[in-house]
């Protein structure tokens, strides 16, 4: 693989073909999820390591896998790795796995998963797939962490709320409080604001996209005009 093919996994995942902004897959546990920042990096994180995995997996074993069973066998190997992940945060963040209960084998039925086994594993190389899954994995992390922040700062003035589920109780002191004695905003915690702040960062993500095509039109046009003598 060369550098700009690299470049160009990474600015997919991140940023054109962002999962959370873009693709708008996943909505579940990125809505669900997205309530405190610790909760929504710690799924994101999750995710990441799962579909750079499967990923990985399905790009070596794709020539041997019959097309008729190519979903199936998909779906097997990304649920075992979802399970050795769920029994790994079962062990050793125990507190942590509680709390994101459900959505942590909910992964496996996770569309973003399934869809770059699909569209991107099944087609490409072992570490052109690994790439992929770091660079989509990545992009959901980052939206679903920043709604996680604004979510928390509105809804507890708040940031880090938790952190001590992951690494013990010494950890509470790094819990950043944002605004003092703050009472909450109600709206920012439910499902509604979670609603409201994604559309926020969609409609923010919409307007810097089309606001760099436009300085390049106007580039493009400055260069090609012909000087009038």
């Amino acid at each position: 693989m060369t550098t700009q093919e690299i470049k160009e996994i990474f600015l997919n995942g991140l940023w054109k073909q962002n999962t959370g902004l873009v693709q708008l897959l996943g909505l579940c546990p990125l809505l669900a999820i997205s309530n405190s920042v610790v909760n929504a990096l710690s799924l994101g994180l999750a995710t990441t390591l799962v579909m750079t995995l499967s990923g990985s997996g399905v790009a070596a074993i794709r020539e041997v896998i019959p097309n008729e069973a190519r979903i199936p066998v998909y779906v097997l190997l990304i649920a075992v790795l979802v399970t050795i992940v769920q029994f790994l945060m079962n062990a050793y963040v125990h507190p942590l796995y509680l709390v994101l209960g459900i959505f942590i084998p909910l992964i496996v039925t996770n569309c973003i998963v399934l869809a770059r086994a699909e569209s991107f594993a099944s087609k490409n190389g072992i570490r052109a797939s690994a790439l992929d899954g770091i660079a989509m994995g990545l992009g959901l992390t980052a939206v679903i962490t920043l709604l996680g922040g604004i979510r928390e700062i509105f809804g507890h003035g708040t940031l880090f709320s938790g952190i001590d589920l992951v690494f013990g109780e010494a950890a509470k002191p790094l819990v950043i409080t944002v605004v003092p004695n703050y009472h909450g905003f109600l709206l920012a915690v439910l499902p509604p604001g979670a609603f409201i702040a994604l559309g926020m960062l969609i409609a923010c993500r919409n307007w810097l996209t089309l606001r760099a095509e436009q300085k390049t039109r106007k580039k493009s046009v400055t260069s090609n005009a012909i000087p009038v003598t």
